[in-house]
């Protein structure tokens, strides 16, 4: 058997085996996911409120912006509260000031440290205690329980409402006054708290830890770490070294490729250039224009961390409130970074093969108009959805759906997906007749087929969940998107096309590509796969997950310990002939992505990736640490990288302003240092030092995240802030510029 088939037989296993685990304990997670009981009733069984109550009021929750306004189970957003940890131990000190009165007329706080054990002990006790009858399907809670839900009910209502005794609290977390504006509304979403709640404390079924592992830590409650933790943590770190060695063991053996003579001149000169391969630039300005307005609702959305009711004084949270401009400025990146990634798909296709088929223009047109409506329908069904303008059935389809990263609409969704769907088609037909011919390319180019069916496919993972979901359920399903979706299968693509690009230049041999394409896969989904657990340790899932997670996600962390290889060969390329100077700046934003892969998704992934690590760091910055760093630095330079392949090649013979596209690389990877070293990084390190002390409820809290040093390291996001503006403003002015001046 040769070396490339045995590579494509680990291919197929790696693949079939993996999505096996993968469902099987999603299965798992549907059958063991937090209950919502049919009815929370008090010890005489009087009925406090039902599980309808609890699903709508995650969907009010999910209305005003859900995991855009604070998190859940530490999933979400970062200037409000995560609602779970402020909950609990609200929850927790308010009863224990109730067995404090009553059996010593103190306040808690005023007692002795033994006296003060003692209750803590007691409420461990009661607190902890599974009293979910799954025969009824009802939950009894006893009347100190009851008490702490009533009077953390009006807490909270005063919070999302307009108490005027709540306006500074609203502002340092970023909550408009009214944001719900009826009060039944408010009492559903005051359930679904409880119920979240409830799932982080309450024991499983015979077992001493919580329906989330125990998170978050809470001290008073008994929430603190597992030896399940720390074990499997140690199991990822040593896995991590050993898999290292080999992997470097392997780099080394395989010594340099074979020399291959570069040709005298740049072999596109002689490739054809299609009527459908021209229309692609039009994609590359909705490309620069969402990339503007993504970094501009960035600043709008970090200012907001440190004046939560408006802009400089201007009161813009009346209109446009943080729920809105965050979820804007993180679809914006995924809809920008996807859109660059197909446009260079619809290139290459047509590329290969020299023609069109009939009717690849009008698709090519028809995809462009179907992305505009999709891109500004989805953010005006948002608004609509987060300023309360849409009941709960219509704010699913049209508004907002309140999970990050796929905050849009069903309705959106659909549409999304089918648009994706017809991007496949028009890769496909292309390059059908190049496969009938075969030749030196052909698996090469079944590979690409694979990577682009893959990204049509796995995005219908986000229609595995319907309007009152359980958020465990929910939760597993959003992370096929995020982790398999965008962290993977993108990932397959982008390595697939930079090896394409290569072949076509001339740099690779057709084999030798394909077989490194395949190791990398294999290598990459071999974690990468199973690394999906990573995200839902704390997320109302089995021991195991955590296990496969940890162990797995290690994995996807091994490549990138290596990837100076690749920016180095880059390099090389870059300097190989003389001709290749015009691919200068494409090729070092393939550097810079191998820098980025290796700090952004390496160092800082990993740094978060352990579960002993993410226990107490899961919902603080140093997530948007590694997420601005990932996302951006490798996805969003890869994406600029790839628009610059495709334009150097439609613009041949054009000379490039190296000056401009020099500040705009430069402004881009300077200024998104500054911003992860000088502000994301020490804030999230300061956050988990308090985390680790006080609990996951301080690091989270508006006393922490108000002091004048907190306040300070927040502003340091403004020079890293303005030297990433100006490159992106650079970069889009190189794209305007280019296309516009040179139309033939």
């Amino acid at each position: 058997m040769t070396r490339e088939k045995k590579l494509w037989w680990s291919f197929i296993l790696v693949v079939l085996i993996s999505f096996g685990v993968l469902l099987y304990y999603g299965y798992e997670i549907y059958q063991v996911a937090p209950p919502v009981p049919e009815a929370v009733v008090d010890e005489n069984g009087e009925q406090l409120f039902t599980g309808d109550d609890i699903r709508d009021g995650q969907n009010i929750w999910q209305s005003i912006g859900g995991q855009e306004v604070g998190s859940i189970w530490g999933h979400g957003a970062y200037v409000a509260p995560d609602w779970t940890a402020d909950y609990l131990h609200r929850e927790a000190l308010h009863i224990l000031g109730i067995y404090a009165q009553r059996e010593y007329a103190k306040p808690y706080d005023a007692l002795q440290e033994e006296q003060q054990a003692l209750l803590s002990t007691r409420l461990k006790k009661n607190i902890r205690k599974n009293t979910y009858d799954p025969a009824t399907k009802t939950l009894t809670i006893d009347a100190d329980r009851i008490a702490a839900y009533r009077e953390l009910s009006a807490y909270y209502a005063g919070l999302f409402t307009d108490d005027p005794k709540f306006d500074q609290l609203r502002k340092d977390y970023a909550i408009p006054v009214n944001s719900i504006q009826d009060a039944t509304r408010m009492q559903q979403m005051n359930a679904f708290f409880f119920w979240a709640t409830l799932a982080t404390v309450t024991n499983r079924p015979d077992a001493e830890v919580s329906y989330t592992h125990n998170w978050p830590n809470e001290k008073l409650v008994g929430n603190e770490m597992t030896m399940d933790l720390l074990a499997w943590s140690g199991v990822s770190i040593i896995l991590l070294i050993f898999c290292v060695g080999a992997l470097v063991l392997y780099q080394v053996k395989s010594g340099e490729d074979d020399e291959l003579l570069y040709p005298a001149e740049d072999p596109l000169l002689r490739q054809g250039v299609t009527p459908s391969m021209r229309l692609v630039k039009k994609y590359f300005w909705v490309v620069s224009l969402l990339m503007l307005v993504q970094v501009g609702l960035g600043i709008v959305t970090a200012h907001y961390g440190v004046e939560g009711d408006g802009l400089y004084g201007i009161p813009i949270d009346q209109f446009l409130p943080y729920a809105v401009t965050r979820t804007w400025h993180t679809q914006l990146a995924i809809f920008w970074i996807a859109t660059a990634w197909l446009a260079t798909g619809l290139y290459i296709a047509p590329a290969v093969s020299g023609k069109d088929p009939k009717f690849q223009v009008f698709g090519v047109n028809f995809l462009f108009i179907a992305l505009l409506i999709i891109v500004a329908g989805s953010m005006i069904g948002q608004w609509f959805g987060v300023m309360q303008k849409l009941n709960l059935v219509e704010n699913f389809w049209f508004g907002h759906q309140g999970y990050e990263y796929v905050d849009l609409g069903r309705f959106w969704q659909i549409f999304l997906f089918v648009g994706l769907f017809v991007w496949l088609a028009l890769m496909i037909r292309p390059l059908l007749p190049v496969l009938r011919r075969g030749g030196e390319e052909k698996n090469l180019i079944i590979m690409f087929l694979i990577s682009c069916s893959a990204i049509a496919l796995f995005y219908g993972a986000g229609l595995m969940w319907g309007r009152q979901t359980n958020l465990a359920i929910a939760e597993y399903w959003r992370w096929w998107v995020v982790h398999l979706w965008v962290e993977g299968f993108f990932e397959v693509f982008a390595t697939v096309v930079m090896a394409f690009l290569f072949v076509r230049l001339g740099l690779l041999k057709p084999k030798s590509a394909t077989s490194s394409v395949l190791f990398s896969t294999i290598i990459f989904l071999s974690g990468g796969i199973l690394g999906t657990f990573h995200h839902l340790y704390f997320s109302g899932t089995p021991t195991a997950v955590m296990a496969l997670g940890a162990t797995f996600s290690a994995l996807e962390v091994v490549p990138l310990t290596i990837i100076g290889f690749e920016a180095y060969h880059n390099y090389k390329i870059s300097k190989a002939t003389k001709w290749l100077q015009d691919y200068k700046w494409p090729i070092y934003f393939l550097i810079s992505v191998a820098f980025w892969n290796f700090l952004g998704a390496g160092v800082f992934g990993f740094i978060i990736n352990p579960p002993i690590a993410l226990y107490y760091v899961q919902g603080l910055n140093t997530t948007p640490l590694h997420g601005h760093t990932a996302l951006f630095g490798v996805y969003g330079m890869l994406g600029i990288g790839l628009m610059l392949f495709v334009l150097r090649s439609l613009y041949r013979n054009v000379k490039w302003n190296d000056k401009l596209i020099k500040v705009g690389f430069w402004g881009l990877n300077i200024g998104l240092l500054g911003m992860a070293l000088l502000s994301l990084l020490p804030v999230g390190v300061w956050q988990a030092i308090e985390s680790i002390g006080k609990g996951m409820w301080y690091a989270r809290s508006a006393e922490l995240m108000q002091q004048p040093g907190m306040v300070f390291l927040k502003w340091m996001r403004t020079p890293g802030d303005v030297v990433f503006a100006i490159g992106v403003f650079a970069i889009a002015w190189f794209v305007f510029d280019l296309t516009l001046k040179n139309k033939k």
